[in-house]
């Protein structure tokens, strides 16, 4: 089965519409709270024989125990090896002979279950997705290989691929140990950590119908779906322990480096930024058109300069990653070694020229362009319609966050995105630098960015 984390796709790429100046507007859904607490949103549509369902519980990777990171991650791909009476070949073999597709996946604050199917199989869909929710096998055997196998794809990417890991290393030493400095997957030491019963009392504690929201979009009749879910759920028990709160991290102050040593490595990665905004963030449009420019398109100001001018670097981008509290936000690139430092200064010489000089009228008609021309295709289908409800609902945000978008899209000003960008992108004497690459090269010439912090990439863990 492919795992998919819709949430995360689908926050990534909010911000685009070309309908959206036209007066768009998301479908009606009907909202019905069972007596487990759970919330079912149903949108009845039949353009197509088709029925899409995401089923969201509350909580995720920042629920993780300090010291065994990884547990809902290991969780949700646990999940789809056996539920009901169907073991893992069953089970997957029960979708896929119908030609549905079923998946699990962990984010940092959800869980998520998604699934595809033919509107005649929609009974066949709510048994499946009932049994993975509350009757998953859970398998002792299975989970140690899914535990082991993760351990070992770290240990591959820390060989041949680091730069998929510098998401956790920026992470981890920007929030330390707050919730988000969590690594989603897990890190070699903390997955070791993880035993088979920690995994059901996580089950246990985490998962209820009191956390589950579940979306339906497509092809149904919304009195049939209604009872069939609130046959499957209604009487679901509440989740055994308490969600963590998670408070808004604190801003990193003064510049400070984390250096990952790879000793041997040819190329330097680095991330560069600080504590950025939340989900919630009321100036989004402004932010995202911003975003655009810096560094959110193949033509940004990044681009252009560490790759098209300077010839420093294949890819530049600036990443903001939004939670329900501030997440980060950061520069991304990567460079040879010997062009380290050479590469640092121009993103920053890039920063700064976004904070000094903003954007003038021609790039923000330019980012907006851009913006309003990819979103329609990202809320087409009903999978698509049935995530983007789900995701509203289990972040509690309205509508308004989509219908609302175009306009303030429209409205943004060259004097209204410098005061976001004032606000979101770090000064030059806040900024937290995270760099993996051969230290004996460069821990020196790095230094000047502020006080070096480092670890071996040999090292089981992420955080310092």
């Amino acid at each position: 089965m492919r795992v998919r984390n819709s949430l995360f796709v689908l926050l990534a790429l909010l911000p685009a519409t070309g309908a959206f100046a036209d007066g768009v507007t998301l479908p009606a859904a009907e909202r019905i709270v069972l007596e487990s607490g759970t919330v079912l949103l149903l949108n009845e549509n039949h353009d197509v024989p088709l029925i899409g369902l995401q089923a969201v519980v509350r909580g995720g990777a920042a629920a993780d125990p300090a010291d065994k990171h990884g547990l809902a991650s290991l969780l949700a791909k646990l999940l789809e090896k056996g539920a009901g009476d169907r073991g893992s070949a069953e089970f997957a073999e029960a979708a896929a002979a119908v030609g549905g597709e079923l998946s699990a996946s962990a984010g940092l604050e959800s869980i998520t279950v998604s699934a595809d199917f033919m509107s005649k199989d929609a009974a066949l869909m709510v048994e499946l997705v009932a049994d993975l929710l509350q009757r998953p096998t859970l398998d002792a055997g299975e989970f140690e290989k899914l535990r082991d196998r993760s351990i070992n794809l770290i240990k591959a990417a820390k060989g041949s691929d680091p730069g998929n890991l510098m998401p956790y290393y920026a992470s981890a030493f920007l929030f330390g140990e707050h919730p988000y400095g969590n690594p989603v997957d897990g890190s070699e030491s903390s997955l070791a950590n993880v035993t088979h019963s920690d995994l059901l009392a996580y089950y246990a504690d985490m998962v209820g119908g009191d956390r589950l929201v579940i979306a339906v979009s497509g092809d149904f009749r919304i009195g049939s779906m209604r009872t069939a879910l609130s046959n499957a759920f209604g009487g679901w028990r509440t989740a055994a322990g308490l969600l963590p709160e998670v408070a808004a991290a604190t801003p990193a102050e003064g510049n400070r480096v984390y250096l990952i040593d790879k000793p041997g490595a040819t190329q330097t990665y680095f991330r560069i930024g600080n504590v950025g905004v939340s989900r919630g963030f009321p100036q989004r449009a402004d932010l995202d058109l911003a975003n655009t420019v810096f560094g959110g398109r193949f033509t940004s100001m990044l681009m252009t300069e560490l790759r098209t001018k300077s010839g420093l670097s294949y890819g530049a981008r600036s990443v903001l990653s939004r939670y329900s509290q501030p997440g980060s936000a950061f520069i991304s690139s990567f460079t040879e070694t010997s062009t380290t430092v050479e590469a640092l200064n121009v993103a920053l010489a890039t920063l700064g020229q976004l904070r000094d000089q903003g954007l003038d009228e021609t790039m923000v008609n330019s980012a907006r362009n851009y913006v309003m021309g990819q979103f329609p295709p990202r809320l087409e289908t009903a999978a698509q319609l049935a995530a983007m409800f789900a995701f509203l609902e289990a972040n509690g945000l309205g509508t308004s966050y989509i219908d609302e978008y175009g306009a303030n899209l429209s409205a943004a000003t060259p004097e209204s995105i410098a005061q976001v960008v004032a606000e979101v992108y770090p000064s030059a004497d806040n900024l937290v630098f995270v760099i993996l690459g051969d230290a004996e090269l460069i821990r020196d010439q790095v230094a000047q960015y502020g006080p070096v912090t480092e670890i071996s990439i040999s090292e089981p863990r992420f955080h310092p």
